[in-house]
């Protein structure tokens, strides 16, 4: 038996120093986790690689061939002469279509290496200079002609993959200590590694063993030993993944929980029928699966996700009445100050004296609503933490303080989380941990999610969608203000908002940063102040100074909005002002609300009909969308300007082109996957599950998801203890612990 295994470190294989780089570039510190670092593609001889599709500032191994060498004297910048050994070489390298400069400085010798005609690999990191893309000072290993560089040699002869690199880790460096590696295991060990995926799965998917796999996405010596290799090592990541939510699932719905049966004549009851609408089917058909799933003895894990504006709150309401009704509480978690107030402001409203116990006008066998906030007054921080201890506060709405370990309740029996993207796992498990039996779950998202996602990500929750508007919702015009072509657009723009508020009505401008330095940064609990990158992982076209709450307030006060009454309001004013700013405007003492993106999800302002957006082409498509849900919510048309210095036809444009062209939500949402980045997808705060997706994307493979889900469903169904399958136990306890690794390195 070898003394190498997968859980052996690098070091002893490979030695310190190389060791150490794929540690410090690459984070990967075993055999293990180096024969999971797959390569992203692979060059075939003859087959040169696409340079029109490199990025700037994107690290690659290209395969190319010398279409010109050209070497230039320079005189350094801290004296000496032209020409000797200063001098710049320039070797322009060509796909047949495209081309790319590599510049050497002082390194004269690279012209001799490579002559025209030279095919060769070189890596670096992408830089323009001069409107040209070039490589500087890249690495190189040529493949024709007499070298006596081994390496080169096999790159020439087989099948050349291509990995994820570092500046100080080659591609081909890579695959070295990838075959060093796969040597020194030998086909022994190889043979014995435990496989997570069951044979029986195997055989009839028709998947190949994964030490088969290994070889053949590390060294394939055809086209078909990496596709087959990568098509099982793809399914692998899924079943994995699946298999550890489907044990969450299972360990979740084995936890004892206090059932909360629906109680006629409640406070449930009497605030449904005081409500001056109907539910909608939709809304009914959801309410009655939770009030179903609050009735077992075993705690609900259910995630709600809905249009912007389709009624998930008054369902959500609902919910914990049914659970007050039978002596429990419950606790809405929020992501900013902003949204909780404004949550508890609109529970308060809706319940009117059913939310006044013990207050002179209350009713009888009514609750009390508190709101508990991390700026909250002491005074005020103190009756909140009393009432939630003795249990007279029925509904407690709060952010991130309601995790803090000083917060007690007298009886927890519902966690509802308002836009679980904001919040981790661990985080949500928090909450849950302060209940005396395992409360039931409730994760309420505004932001449609396609299925593929869903299963990914939400996996460990059962799903209900409200898709359905309620009546009176209005619709709400879009169109995209493109001022780099027609600048007189944005004239237009203010003008409109004058129309609106002359009409009787309200407006908001919405902004991407603060635009004072002081108060931009990080926060736990609000808006960071600065300009945020666009959440489907895409570039701002150039580099625009962005407009700021501050600054443009104080412009439209003096200027186009001269007689209107304008407000501003950002995450990092303090909380009174906050509500006091958003308490105006509920109250139309403010006409123009101008605002960062606090009032993206939540706020509910009947008479705003108007928005715009500045610098719309700095947001993604899901949060433009929530943030034009602020508008067309009472009994008039809505009307959303996304404001853009972005060129037509630029990708950013045509983002927000999209966007304009669909009110659809769950079409928007499909666009929005398929433009981001599969780690944004899944989103930073979904802990370990993002780092476990190597070859698996959310976007392309959903049947592969799909199928995985149903597998691993039935393994566990058969196998709750994973007895016959220890190999998948193992690798479902790496990924949860590699979640658990990640949290803390977050928090």
């Amino acid at each position: 038996m070898s003394a190498v295994e997968l859980e052996t470190r690098l070091t002893t294989v490979l030695g310190a120093r190389t060791a150490n780089a794929l540690e410090k570039t690459l984070d990967l510190r075993t055999v293990d986790d180096l024969l999971r670092h797959y390569p992203r593609r692979y060059a075939e001889r003859g087959t040169l690689t696409d340079l029109s599709a490199l990025q700037v500032d994107e690290h690659v191994t290209v395969l190319a061939r010398v279409a010109d060498v050209k070497t230039y004297p320079f005189r350094p910048k801290g004296g000496g002469r032209a020409g000797g050994t200063n001098v710049r070489t320039e070797v322009t390298v060509t796909d047949g279509t495209g081309s790319l400069v590599l510049t050497f400085f002082r390194q004269p010798w690279i012209a001799q290496r490579l002559t025209y005609g030279t095919v060769g690999l070189f890596a670096g990191k992408v830089n323009s200079f001069r409107g040209r893309k070039q490589l500087l000072h890249p690495e190189i290993a040529p493949l024709d002609g007499e070298d006596d560089d081994a390496r080169a040699r096999e790159f020439a002869e087989t099948i050349i993959p291509i990995y994820p690199a570092s500046q100080k880790v080659s591609s081909w460096a890579i695959q070295s200590s990838v075959g060093l590696v796969l040597d020194a295991l030998g086909p022994n060990v190889l043979g014995d590694v435990a496989d997570p995926v069951p044979p029986e799965v195997r055989d009839r998917l028709g998947l190949v063993g994964l030490a088969r796999a290994w070889e053949g996405v590390h060294r394939p010596r055809s086209t078909d030993d990496h596709v087959r290799a990568r098509e099982r090592l793809r399914y692998e990541e899924a079943f994995v993944l699946q298999a550890t939510l489907a044990r969450r699932r299972a360990v979740a719905t084995a936890e004892p929980a206090t059932a909360r049966p629906h109680v006629r004549d409640g406070l449930r009851d009497r605030f449904e029928q005081r409500l001056p609408f109907a539910l909608t089917l939709g809304q009914q058909e959801v309410l009655g699966e939770i009030a179903h799933d609050l009735e077992r003895e075993h705690p609900m894990q259910r995630l709600l996700q809905g249009e912007v504006g389709s009624g998930k709150t008054v369902v959500a309401l609902l919910a914990m009445l049914q659970v007050i009704d039978t002596g429990g509480q419950a606790v809405l978690l929020a992501p900013t100050e902003v949204l909780a107030q404004q949550h508890e402001r609109s529970m308060r409203a809706m319940l009117g004296p059913m939310a006044e116990a013990g207050m002179l006008g209350g009713e009888e066998a009514a609750t009390r609503v508190r709101l508990l906030t991390g700026s909250l007054g002491q005074k005020a921080r103190r009756a909140a933490l009393l009432d939630a201890a003795s249990g007279e506060a029925g509904i407690l709405v709060g952010t991130h303080a309601v995790l803090e370990e000083n917060v007690q309740l007298a009886e927890l029996g519902l966690v509802v989380v308002d836009e679980q993207h904001r919040f981790g796992v661990e985080q949500r498990a928090a909450l849950v941990a302060k209940g005396r039996t395992t409360p039931h779950l409730l994760v309420m998202t505004a932001t449609p999610i396609p299925r593929t996602v869903a299963m990914t990500v939400f996996g460990d929750l059962d799903t209900s969608t409200l898709r359905e508007l309620p009546r009176g919702r209005q619709p709400v015009q879009s169109t995209v203000v493109g001022v780099a072509e027609h600048p007189t657009w944005l004239d237009r723009a203010w003008q409109r908002l004058a129309e609106e508020v002359a009409n009787g009505r309200q407006a908001y401008v919405v902004c991407p940063r603060i635009g004072d330095p002081a108060l931009e940064g990080p926060s736990a609990e609000d808006d960071t102040g600065a300009p945020p990158p666009p959440d489907d992982g895409s570039e701002a076209d150039d580099e625009r100074e962005l407009v700021g709450v501050l600054a443009l307030a104080d412009v439209l006060e003096s200027g186009r909005l001269a007689h209107v009454r304008v407000g501003r309001l950002h995450g990092r004013m303090p909380p009174d002002e906050k509500d006091a700013a958003m308490s105006a405007f509920a109250a139309g003492d403010i006409d123009v609300l101008v605002a960062t993106t606090v009032i993206e999800v939540g706020v509910d302002v009947p008479n705003a009909t108007a928005m715009v957006v500045m610098d719309a082409d700095r947001f993604g498509v899901s949060q433009l969308h929530q943030l034009r849900g602020r508008v067309g919510r009472g009994s008039h048309e809505g009307l959303c300007l996304l404001v853009t210095g972005a060129e037509a036809g630029s990708p950013s444009r045509e983002r927000l082109d999209a966007v304009a062209a669909t009110a659809d939500g769950f079409d928007l949402a499909r666009l929005d996957v398929e433009l981001r980045r599969e780690g944004d997808v899944l989103g930073a705060r979904q802990s370990g599950l993002r780092s476990s997706l190597k070859l698996l994307s959310v976007v392309r493979d959903g049947e592969v998801i799909a199928q995985a889900r149903e597998d691993a469903g039935a393994v566990l169904a058969a196998d709750p203890g994973l007895v016959e399958s220890p190999a998948l136990a193992r690798a479902i306890d790496r990924l949860e612990e590699s979640a658990q690794a990640e949290f803390l390195e977050k928090s």
